[in-house]
């Protein structure tokens, strides 16, 4: 840990009015191949798709020394660790992940599973009958590596957002409170990537700006960010470089998946006529994401054709996303290759959702100097204001004579 920062956190700090605590695995699937088999223990195990298009799921803390992180591409891990594990990822985790869970729910009732290897819980009426939520910390921590044999970190805190920022700063194998009376000077210490939404094309604009703490973004007014980050991000950003996080912990989780799909009104005969109605119901999938808070990692794309018979491709994509056309290329892509017949109906699928709040995003090479989300953000204010159909793709307009019929698979009646 940052030596400026044991001032304000640490595992023996006051954790009066500080009930939220954020556990989350130390490179879980890569833990769970060790416990499994101990001669793996102190080798760089990596977890991943070993494929040609695969990406890292997990890596041991041994295999990060090297560069290795998840989400990276499985050709590059080779080539930054070439004497790494690599292994496939298994079933074996979800199990694992439930049990702890389990674990978990005996000290509180008010647990939030954000995936498979981290979650929040709301500790305050825990206090009066359990204890304080740093004794129940060390709790959950002693009977996760006794039953499981692996380790946790726990950040506690007064919100979700520093609740995280905690734990990632304790990291591994910790418990780091960050006190009431000095949770800004703590936060204000931090780089400015620590802000959930900052990724580095982000940051850059920002540091141009002499912004390189959280506290340097924190003096800046709304209108000054929203010429640098865009106007859907700013409200976000400038409220968390105050630590001003309202949301609960929602013991579980409304939604399981966002999906719409199509019906054409004739077979339609390839992706020329196809694609853009999957651009559009991409970017309908996307909207319902944002307005609910969710973002997913896993897309699917359904497809029936003309006889009936029908398919699903699925693929996870190396971040959560609730940006429509980062869905529309990953459907696209596994419809391109499975559409090998007219189409009577064409769907998409969001799953594998978290809080959109805590995933950090960038701007991607080739996207609009702001981003598709911000771009998508306007459309839905557009939307909101003169109704559905107010912006649609300009191919999809070309080709009005169509006739699809487009439903929310929830309300097929409509």
């Amino acid at each position: 840990m940052n030596g400026d920062l044991s001032r304000f956190i640490g595992p023996d700090l006051p954790d009066e009015g500080t009930d939220i605590a954020h556990v989350d695995m130390d490179a879980f699937f890569a833990s769970v191949e060790v416990a499994r088999d101990p001669s793996l223990r102190g080798k760089p195990v990596i977890v991943a798709g070993l494929g040609p298009r695969g990406v890292v799921a997990a890596a041991s803390y041994e295999a990060r020394e090297y560069g290795v992180h998840s989400a990276l591409p499985t050709a590059i891990a080779r080539r930054r660790c070439p004497h790494g594990v690599f292994m496939t990822p298994t079933t074996s985790y979800g199990e694992v992940s439930r049990q702890i869970m389990a674990i978990f729910r005996e000290y509180t009732p008010h647990v939030q599973p954000i995936s498979v290897d981290e979650a929040f819980l709301d500790l305050a009426g825990a206090r009066r009958l359990i204890g304080s939520p740093v004794e129940i910390a060390r709790a959950i921590r002693e009977r996760v590596r006794a039953e499981h044999g692996i380790t946790c970190t726990v950040g506690i805190a007064s919100t979700k957002f520093l609740a995280k920022l905690a734990s990632e700063a304790s990291k591994p194998d910790g418990l780091g409170v960050v006190a009431r009376a000095t949770e800004l000077e703590f936060l204000h210490r931090l780089p400015i990537r620590a802000v959930w939404g900052i990724g580095e094309k982000t940051a850059e604009k920002l540091m141009r700006l002499g912004m390189r703490t959280v506290g340097d973004l924190a003096r800046l007014d709304v209108d000054s960010l929203a010429a640098s980050v865009g106007t859907a991000s700013a409200e976000h950003l400038y409220a968390l470089s105050r630590n001003i996080d309202p949301r609960p912990v929602r013991p579980e989780r409304v939604e399981k998946s966002i999906s719409n799909e199509t019906t054409f009104g004739h077979d339609a005969p390839d992706g020329a006529v196809w694609g853009p109605v999957l651009l559009e119901l991409s970017r309908k999938v996307a909207s319902r994401a944002r307005a609910a808070g969710w973002a997913g990692r896993g897309v699917t794309v359904k497809i029936r054709f003309g006889d009936f018979r029908t398919i699903t491709r699925s693929r996870m994509l190396a971040a959560p996303t609730d940006v429509g056309r980062e869905i529309y290329e990953a459907a696209r892509e596994m419809a391109d290759a499975a559409a090998t017949a007219p189409v009577r109906l064409i769907g998409v699928k969001l799953d594998h959702l978290v809080e959109s709040a805590a995933v950090g995003r960038q701007v991607a090479l080739g996207e609009p100097e702001h981003g598709w989300r911000d771009i998508e953000a306007v459309m839905d204010k557009a939307t909101e204001k003169f109704g559905k159909g107010a912006v649609r793709s300009a191919a999809r307009l070309a080709r009005r004579d169509s006739r699809v019929d487009t439903r929310d698979p929830g309300n097929p009646a409509r």
